[in-house]
């Protein structure tokens, strides 16, 4: 590949409402530029490609006209345009998740690593302040609870729950915990759309270490808060207020009946996590930084996702055939073997 220097050029494809923050945080870019946007809803994209200052095109003209390509079109379509960007030469950052299947999302890291081209996945909550403060202060983790729910929104029900909010603590999860997973128990239903509104899972990690994970997208609150127990410390968490609780072998106030331990509340200064996504991208190609989210996280998250899901499935047509819910209910409880 031919060596690239700044500004970048980047191209959108995607005037949604990520590709909207996207097309804006490129156009304010110090080592980048905006390319132009591409979208099927020309009269959305030319609306986006006013308020950042560049042009709607034709996808073939965009691939022509940058240097790299962020995906932020509906999750169905990422394998297809992540494809054909990177077969054109193009660096690729597409949003969560990945690809729709496992086989996708491995064609799109072959074609990455033939090519010798940054392929990075959007996995944001990677990115933020909050999941820095957290990885600097645990240990291997034995066991996370985590939480996320939302009040109801259009937007995102073109997938479940699942791979629209459960998946950002999939993959925090899995920064965290080096370990395989081998189990998944796993419940959910369809309340305000086609898909799955709310789930909860139970994921089984070969070192032994367990995680539960809450998503809703049909709640009254939002809410977002983790908890994570590890040998010789606890962590607590509220994204919402960032606030860190941390209850270990270190600094703060001592804890009664326990000797050795103390208590340390600790706060964070949000960041703009979108622009240090960018900001990490742009790095990869001109200066050969690693990838920090790159294909193998994004498909590990994906296997996580899809399995969480198929145990949905299979309990849901085992209750239905033992009469426990009605056929098209929307109920599901079960285990799931190891991924592959």
């Amino acid at each position: 590949m031919p060596v690239l220097t700044a500004p970048l050029r980047i191209g959108i494809a995607g005037a949604g409402h990520f590709g909207r923050y996207h097309a804006l945080k490129v156009a304010a870019a110090e080592r980048a530029v905006l390319a132009g946007i591409h979208d099927r809803d020309a009269d959305r994209a030319q609306t986006i490609a006013w308020e950042a200052g560049t042009t709607h095109m034709e996808f073939d003209d965009l691939l022509a006209h940058c240097d790299a390509l962020i995906v932020a079109t509906p999750a169905d379509t990422h394998h297809a345009i992540a494809a054909a960007a990177l077969r054109a030469g193009k660096h690729v950052l597409v949003e969560k998740p990945i690809a729709a299947t496992l086989e996708q999302a491995d064609e799109l890291a072959a074609l990455a690593a033939e090519r010798g081209l940054v392929l990075q996945v959007g996995h944001l909550e990677r990115y933020s302040a909050a999941y820095q403060a957290v990885a600097a202060r645990t240990g291997p983790p034995l066991y996370i609870e985590a939480t996320r729910i939302a009040p109801f929104k259009p937007r995102g029900t073109d997938v479940s729950v699942i791979l629209d909010l459960m998946i950002h603590d999939l993959d925090l999860i899995l920064a965290l915990v080096d370990s395989p997973i081998e189990k998944v128990d796993a419940v959910g239903a369809a309340v305000a759309s086609e898909h799955e509104d709310i789930a909860n899972a139970r994921i089984s990690f070969a070192s032994g270490a367990v995680a539960t994970i809450t998503a809703s997208r049909i709640s009254a609150r939002t809410e977002r808060r983790m908890r994570i127990f590890a040998q010789h410390s606890y962590l607590g968490v509220d994204f919402a207020a960032r606030k860190l609780t941390v209850i270990g072998q270190g600094p703060g106030q001592p804890v009664p009946g326990i000797a050795g331990f103390a208590t340390e509340e600790i706060s964070w200064d949000d960041h703009d996590s979108l622009a240090a996504e960018h900001l990490a991208f742009v790095a990869s190609i001109l200066d050969a930084a690693p990838v920090m989210v790159g294909a193998a996280a994004g498909r590990r998250a994906l296997a996580a996702a899809l399995a969480v899901g198929t145990a949905m499935s299979e309990a849901r047509a085992r209750l239905t055939a033992s009469g426990l819910i009605e056929p098209g209910g929307s109920f599901g409880g079960a285990p799931r073997g190891g991924l592959s």
